[in-house]
């Protein structure tokens, strides 16, 4: 077992040790949630020009706040790099990570952490200047790439490129923003990431036109939100707040229509609105509060990622599993 293996075991079980494990508790008591996010990733989590925080990640938070605390607003957004995220959470620092992360068994089974879900199908991308003309990254042996450190982009890289018989110069940046001015500046011949953060980073250059996400997808990126292991009731109430949106979509209930649906008489529906809350510790009208005041999945994802954003990105694996995509929720029942 590798040293870092064993010192993030070492870390893991510390932290589970001195955490307190009533964290809904916590949560009620402080009366705000505590969300860790990425320093800025437009699509997932990222402050506007008034400092309001945007973004699915972001959404995903006010989700669970709507469902303890009756207030989708009533969160704390925590900015974190890659190389923070896990020890923020691991310590207690923040409640839940809700960071474009994506779920492997190493972080999974070896942190001490639970993932509660998946909110974004992603995959591992590239992306070179237009002026180039590469058609694929089949056609960039030995080159330079620029990548943000502490992520699962660097693994899979280096195992791409040596599955293919291809070289490359890895140049590591700290933060998703360091990369694309590194790319922007010439440092490097191209950068990888999740496809969606490579559109996410694109329009952040100053002439985006200029810039290709190349074809390939070379990874399987589940991202999710995140909780401490040894917390079973709030591991399913991040769980199920997000299962309450995307089962929300599939029964066509909306911010919009939420109010009326309160009174239905489908008992599916009825399941959703109310009646479920003691199961998870909550308050009866849980999944309400989130679908009233946050919205249903593909609400959140049109209006941060979809069409009604400037990325722009097709529903694809995530739309819904009866719609053509792989996005499914287990049944409130």
């Amino acid at each position: 077992m590798k040293k870092t293996m064993i010192l993030g075991l070492a870390i893991a079980t510390i932290f589970a040790t001195n955490v307190n494990a009533s964290t809904l508790e916590d949560v009620k008591k402080a009366g705000v949630l505590k969300c860790g996010v990425t320093t800025g990733l437009a699509g997932f989590s990222a402050p506007d020009k008034d400092g309001k925080w945007t973004g699915i990640d972001v959404d995903t938070c006010r989700a669970v706040a709507a469902a303890v605390l009756g207030d989708a607003k009533k969160v704390k957004f925590n900015p974190l790099t890659a190389k923070e995220r896990f020890t923020a959470l691991q310590s207690g620092e923040i409640d839940m990570l809700s960071r474009n992360t994506t779920w492997t068994l190493t972080r999974d089974a070896s942190l001490g952490l639970n993932f509660a879900g998946v909110n974004y199908y992603d995959g591992q991308g590239f992306m070179v200047s237009k002026k180039l003309g590469v058609k694929s990254v089949n056609d960039l042996d030995g080159a330079a790439v620029c990548i943000q450190a502490g992520t699962t982009t660097e693994l899979n890289l280096a195992d791409y490129f040596k599955a293919h018989n291809m070289k490359f110069k890895a140049i590591t940046f700290d933060t998703s923003d360091q990369t694309i001015k590194g790319f922007e500046a010439g440092r490097c011949d191209m950068l990888t990431s999740d496809q969606s953060q490579l559109y996410a980073l694109r329009i952040k250059l100053a002439k985006p036109d200029d810039a290709v996400v190349l074809p390939e997808v070379i990874s399987k990126e589940p991202l999710g939100p995140v909780v401490r292991q040894g917390d079973d009731q709030w591991f399913n109430i991040v769980k199920w707040s997000l299962n309450a949106m995307i089962n929300a979509e599939e029964m066509g209930i909306t911010k919009a229509n939420v109010k009326d649906k309160k009174s239905s008489k489908d008992p599916a529906t009825a399941r959703l609105m109310g009646g479920q809350g003691e199961k998870l510790g909550l308050d009866d009208a849980w999944s309400y509060n989130i679908i009233s005041q946050v919205g249903n999945y593909g609400e959140i994802f049109e209006a941060n990622v979809g069409k009604g954003s400037p990325l722009k990105i097709e529903r694809g694996l995530n739309a819904l599993w009866n719609k053509g995509g792989i996005m499914y929720a287990p049944p409130i029942r």
